[in-house]
């Protein structure tokens, strides 16, 4: 099968004369070069852009660590087919194949993520500069002076998107508590500088380049935040080896007060708990829930 006009005319720039057709997964082009394309309808457009900002940063603060993206854009009346393909988003990048992340990949990945994507910061504070989506949920980002706002934006978004659903008042109305004492009494002592983070980083969006073996990361949903919120994801649904917390630590060493570390986790891990809530409600709730009791628990009030 052919590919789409517009992929042809990127490519065409640097290789006149190139075609691209569909190979499996990929693109393969006349040249015998891999590609991954994708097309989506118009309001896919700034999930689209999303995907690709992160991934250009990640790739400028790890050059290697996740596919480079050569182009992401709008079809209009020069690129389109036909008609009803203006106002689609295209994404073009290089093509990985990709397999599973092993535990001599995730000693490389944590001490790449530590000493490499995790040290690379943002001039403009805590945020994006752009909307970014974790999973299908819009995190509308923006710039925020410090961890605590921004944090306390991030759960916000999506204790509206459930009160938006109706059902959850009750579990909306523990979040509102968790973000009044929790986040002030866990985030606000922190010393810490914005840092680029891949924003859902659990093992079904990592794995290895299959013709190199070097740890690959992928579908970022990225912004500028604590280096420890990106770990929290991993230890929820396992399928990381230790390894790579292990590595990553000793390359990295947890945030003062470092007796709150697990505490911190536990409320970096309510984001994604309520994220899933929002996507698929369910026992998702009850683990939100469980995880609330806990940090209202152990933060006393003041």
């Amino acid at each position: 099968m052919r590919a789409h006009r517009v992929f042809e005319l990127i490519l065409q720039r640097s290789q006149p004369g190139v075609s691209l057709t569909q190979d499996g997964p990929s693109l393969r082009s006349s040249t015998g070069q891999h590609y991954f394309a994708k097309l989506g309808s118009p309001a896919d457009a700034d999930q689209f852009v999303g995907e690709a900002e992160s991934l250009k940063a990640i790739v400028q603060a790890a050059p290697g660590l996740a596919p480079k993206v050569l182009e992401c854009g709008i079809i209009d009346s020069d690129t389109k087919e036909r008609d009803g393909d203006i106002g689609r988003p295209y994404f073009l990048s290089e093509y990985k194949d990709i397999g599973p992340l092993t535990s001599s990949a995730a000693v490389v990945l944590g001490k790449r993520l530590a000493t490499e994507l995790h040290a690379f910061k943002s001039p403009d504070g805590f945020g994006f500069h752009v909307p970014t989506y974790c999973g299908q949920t819009r995190q509308d980002n923006g710039w925020y002076e410090t961890w605590p706002e921004c944090f306390d934006a991030l759960i916000g978004g999506l204790v509206d998107k459930l009160h938006a659903q109706r059902g959850y008042e009750s579990l909306c109305k523990q979040a509102a508590e968790v973000r009044r004492r929790v986040i002030p009494a866990l985030l606000g002592p922190l010393v810490i500088q914005p840092v680029l983070l891949h924003g859902d980083l659990w093992s079904g969006n990592t794995g290895i380049d299959r013709s190199t073996g070097a740890p690959v990361i992928f579908d970022p949903s990225s912004y500028y935040g604590h280096n420890e919120a990106d770990l929290a994801i991993g230890r929820m649904f396992g399928g990381i080896p230790e390894s790579f917390y292990t590595t990553y630590h000793e390359h990295l060493p947890k945030s003062e007060p470092q007796e709150q570390y697990s505490l911190r986790q536990e409320l970096y891990q309510l984001y994604h708990y309520l994220n899933h809530t929002v996507l698929f409600g369910g026992a998702y709730a009850g683990s939100a829930r469980q995880k609330i009791e806990r940090l209202l628990r152990e933060v006393p009030l003041q």
